[in-house]
């Protein structure tokens, strides 16, 4: 029998081997510091002795004594306790953002100043550190910056909701995750730059900013016309049919229906057996589409009366019109699974599944996740690697190890 070829060893991922100190809490920051942990760096997660991150309390629900919510931004990081008030505790802080390829903070604008953890002073001791601020609302400004506060005064929630309704926020802290997103592309580029130069820099993200880059055709609709754009419920401003339709004889079910061009509006009328709509001067371009949605939307849904929205979405999908019911998370989990995406990760029993981080890289693949830290759960092993000689690496966890 031949000599097999030897099985190559498992490709490092990305970020193999950069140290990640996350001062961060709540989600935008310790969601950032969680994603750099995907893509291989080795992240330490700082917190207040005896509370540690605000989430930790942010339930129901708990498992095993862990906030869900603390779970959904803290996996594959190790944890340790420090008092930033005791001049000690302090000392080990900052030789941590001494050692750290990336410092991620979102403590109030210049608050940091006192325990000689400011970007100034941490840049001046490690002049290669990636420092990353978080803020509401900038640098320059004390406020909080909660998300769902963001979300009113950020402009999302006047153009979420119905039209008739009070303004609503979006069902997930989305300017958070949108805010983390930012921090990663933000971070990633300065570390690219430090490994052409050696030069570290200071990177500044703020929520409100995030969400203003993040309104798209909304903010450019508003600064073309100088009129804001109001609430349509789930319809579309510029696009129609881009909503959802009621189906079935009772009207109550719900299909999400998003016709980008002529052709796929052709292939809706056509599978509904109402063809004569996309040749109908009220109908036949998009343009005048959205003039005459109200007469368009009803034509529509009285075609698809006939069937269910299941029904539908196989036949729509058949045809090439992109459609969709809309599902609760465990129908979204359920096609996702069924799509081959495999989106849970189990991380240990007793602990919160993740869900599987969305990025894919073929040569450098993400590192499976693990289960966040207990409070402090990593202290007699972060603190005694600070006490060693800067030259080496803290060690990784058993269960990163496996």
């Amino acid at each position: 029998m031949a000599d097999m070829p030897p099985t190559p060893p498992p490709a490092a991922a990305p970020l193999d081997g950069v140290l990640v100190a996350d001062f961060s809490r709540v989600l935008a920051g310790p969601l950032a510091a969680a994603t750099l942990a995907d893509l291989g760096a080795t992240v330490v997660k700082v917190e207040r002795p005896g509370a540690g991150d605000d989430t930790r309390a942010w339930g129901p629900p708990f498992v095993e004594g862990t906030a869900a919510y603390f779970d959904a931004a803290n996996r594959s990081k190790q944890g340790v306790t420090l008092d930033l008030g005791d001049p000690d505790d302090a000392a080990l802080a900052r030789e941590l953002a001494a050692r750290a390829d990336i410092l991620i903070e979102n403590f109030k604008p210049g608050s940091l100043g006192r325990y000689g953890l400011d970007h100034g002073t941490a840049l001046a001791a490690n002049p290669g550190l990636v420092y990353c601020s978080i803020t509401g609302f900038g640098t320059g400004s004390a406020l909080p910056g909660y998300d769902f506060v963001v979300q009113a005064v950020g402009g999302l929630m006047s153009i979420t909701g119905d039209p008739d309704g009070e303004p609503h926020k979006v069902g997930v802290a989305l300017v958070d995750v949108l805010t983390a997103k930012d921090a990663v592309a933000a971070i990633l580029a300065a570390l690219r730059h430090r490994d052409r130069t050696g030069q570290g820099q200071h990177v500044e993200v703020n929520l409100l900013s995030s969400l203003l880059g993040s309104l798209a055709n909304q903010a450019s609709g508003y600064l073309a016309t100088g009129r804001p754009p109001g609430r349509m419920g789930n319809q579309h401003p510029s696009i129609a049919p881009y909503e959802t339709l009621h189906c079935g004889p009772e009207g109550t079910d719900l299909l999400a229906v998003a016709c980008g061009n002529d052709g796929q509006f052709g292939a809706l009328t056509k599978t509904l057996g109402v063809p004569a709509l996309a040749e109908d001067p009220r109908f036949a371009t998009n343009a005048a589409r959205v003039r005459n949605r109200p007469a368009l939307i009803t034509a529509l849904e009285t075609a698809l009366d006939s069937r269910s929205a299941a029904e539908w979405q196989t036949l729509l999908t058949a045809a090439g019109v992109p459609c969709g019911q809309v599902n609760d998370l465990a129908g979204a989990l359920a096609l996702a699974t069924g799509l081959g995406l495999d989106p849970v990760a189990d991380v240990g029993a007793g602990r919160v599944p993740q869900v599987r981080s969305p990025l894919t890289l073929t040569a450098t693949p993400v590192r499976p996740p693990v289960a966040p830290p207990r409070l402090g759960e990593h202290n007699d092993a972060v603190r005694a690697w600070l006490s060693l000689p800067r030259s080496t690496p803290l060690p990784r966890t058993d269960e990163e190890s496996a």
